[in-house]
């Protein structure tokens, strides 16, 4: 093997920049071209590719988003688009969620190299413990809301904070558990509003003079939420939707650790000519798993850490 790509796909996660630094530079030093993919699986059927060198990917491992850009690809997922990048292709490696790492997989089922490195800051990547951009995602979320606490006492207020995670609660769990919020609502685990409605008033009887509930967006609109919380508790309500905000910004130490690690390891794998393997964390290690494996070992959802978080804020 004499070159290597790497691409970056689906949303993006702080910590891409130092995966891609980590594979450029891991790349070189065994005597690897590296060349870059510009806007995921959309670059790869258009052909949109540029050669990089240590210099390229300088001054990066503190840059939060992706030096290479990011897009979904439509196209990619149709035989003649899917065809366009095999005909691109030799080797590759790619960073991204759910919907990459499936991408890297059909790849590899049809001759080419491709080992993934999961970044997501939902954390909701089967097989693997932790994602590139997730601890990152909770420490901006934690730093949020230790902010609004301030004001939620100062006024003796309920907030409700809208956190990302459309199908996973792992980021609204862990910054809950971090920050000290009353109620967690996520998609894992229901629960009626008129009980959390319930411990509010509970929490106000014994002098609690204001709460913090936290909702995963995959549970319904934060609000609406608050709104009926307002209704049913009669408290001051106020709602905060973090957005978008959770996924920019300087990459934390873990993060830029856990990026560098991971994309050395995918480059060592590809140098093997090994693929279809997924880089990740078991047991607090990086190692090599199969992405199918991963993909179909069921959800990671921490319920340990939930019901952690229950006890703590009662």
């Amino acid at each position: 093997m004499k070159k290597i790509g790497v691409l970056t796909s689906g949303g993006d996660a702080p910590g891409m920049n130092a995966a891609i630094r980590a594979v450029v530079r891991k790349g070189i030093s065994v005597g690897l071209e590296v060349y870059g993919i510009r806007r995921g699986y959309a670059g790869l059927v258009a052909g949109d590719i540029t050669k990089l060198d240590a210099g390229s990917v300088a001054d990066t491992i503190h840059r939060g988003g992706t030096i290479l850009r990011t897009a979904r690809s439509p196209e990619f997922m149709t035989s003649e688009g899917f065809q366009r990048a095999l005909d691109f292709l030799r080797d590759q490696q790619v960073i991204g969620g759910d919907g990459s790492l499936q991408g890297a997989q059909k790849l590899y089922e049809n001759g080419i190299l491709a080992v993934g490195i999961p970044g997501t800051i939902d954390n909701d990547i089967p097989g693997t413990e932790e994602c590139l951009g997730f601890d990152t995602a909770v420490n901006t979320a934690v730093e949020a809301m230790d902010r609004i606490r301030d004001t939620a006492t100062s006024h003796e207020r309920t907030f409700v904070v809208e956190v990302m995670g459309r199908h996973s609660g792992q980021l609204a769990v862990a910054a809950g558990v971090a920050a000290g919020a009353e109620s967690i609502l996520v998609p894992e685990v229901p629960l009626p509003l008129e009980d959390v409605c319930a411990r509010l008033k509970r929490g106000q009887q014994r002098g609690k003079l204001y709460s913090i509930i936290v909702v995963s967006e995959g549970v319904g609109s934060g609000v609406a939420i608050g709104e009926f919380v307002a209704r049913c508790s009669g408290l001051d309500t106020r709602v905060t939707v973090l957005g978008h905000v959770q996924r920019g910004g300087t990459p934390s130490a873990r993060d830029r650790m856990l990026a560098s690690r991971m994309g050395a390891m995918a480059v060592d794998l590809l140098k093997e000519n090994r693929g279809g393997l997924m880089v990740g964390v078991k047991r607090g290690e990086v190692v090599a798993m199969s992405i199918m494996d991963a993909l179909h070992s069921g959800p990671n959802f921490r319920h340990d850490l939930y019901q952690l978080a229950a006890i703590l804020a009662q």
